[in-house]
This record gives C-alpha cells, sequence and structure tokens, in this order.
C-alpha cells in the first residue's frame, strides 16, 4: 500500500526543493542595492502620488461585492448542468429544473434590483 504513494512522495519532495530554490537562490544571489526609488511603495509602475490611506468611493468595494457575488453564483450553475445532463426520464429533469429556476429567478431578481438602485452605473 505504501508504494503506491511513493511516486507521490517523490513528486512533493520536489516540489519543496524547488519552491526553495526558487524562493531562496534569488535572495542569496541577486544584488543588494537600495535607493531610495526601489524603498518607495509600488503600485502598476505608477510612482504614488497620493497617500496609500486615502479614502476610496464606496462604489469600487461595491461593484467588487457585486462581481464576486454573483461570479459565485454562476459557479453553482456549472455543477449543475454536469448532474443535468446525466438524468434520462423527463420526470427527474423537472424535478431538477425547479430549484434552479427558483435560484435563477433570486438571482435575476437580485440583479434587477441592483441595476434600479444604480449600484451598476458609473459616474
Amino acid at each position: 500500500m505504501a508504494q503506491a504513494y511513493f511516486p507521490l512522495l517523490v513528486f512533493v519532495v520536489i516540489s519543496i526543493v524547488f519552491a526553495f530554490i526558487a524562493i531562496g537562490l534569488p535572495s542569496i544571489l541577486g544584488p543588494r542595492r537600495k535607493n531610495a526609488q526601489k524603498q518607495e511603495p509600488y503600485e502598476s509602475g505608477i510612482i504614488p502620488f497620493h497617500d496609500a490611506r486615502r479614502r476610496f468611493p464606496v462604489k469600487y468595494y461595491l461593484v467588487a461585492m457585486l462581481f464576486i457575488l454573483f461570479d459565485i453564483e454562476v459557479i453553482f450553475l456549472f455543477p449543475w448542468a454536469g448532474a443535468l445532463l446525466q438524468l434520462r426520464d423527463e420526470f427527474s429533469v423537472w424535478i431538477a429544473l425547479a430549484p434552479m429556476g427558483v435560484f435563477l429567478l433570486i438571482l435575476v431578481l437580485g440583479l434587477a434590483y441592483e441595476w434600479s438602485k444604480g449600484a451598476l452605473d458609473w459616474e
């Protein structure tokens, strides 16, 4: 039984050794020239022109939360669709469609509510 897991053990050991080499070798062999520009916070290649602790509009967070919410809800559709393909008789298909219909109805009503409140509009 233990022999069946030996290739997995070899793979894990090689992965750990590779990770230590990939992280440790550049820090040992890399250049260590520090200057003021390298010590500044880095954000997408743009030199910061504001304080990092300034306030952001809530709109950014709201759109991000809505994206995550609807993205996760759509992910729930994939396993359900795979299971629906395996159903053979017509009665089972309708039994499986009913809860998903309710789920999608709630999803569409939530999207319509967010749209009506203007959460998806950019100014």
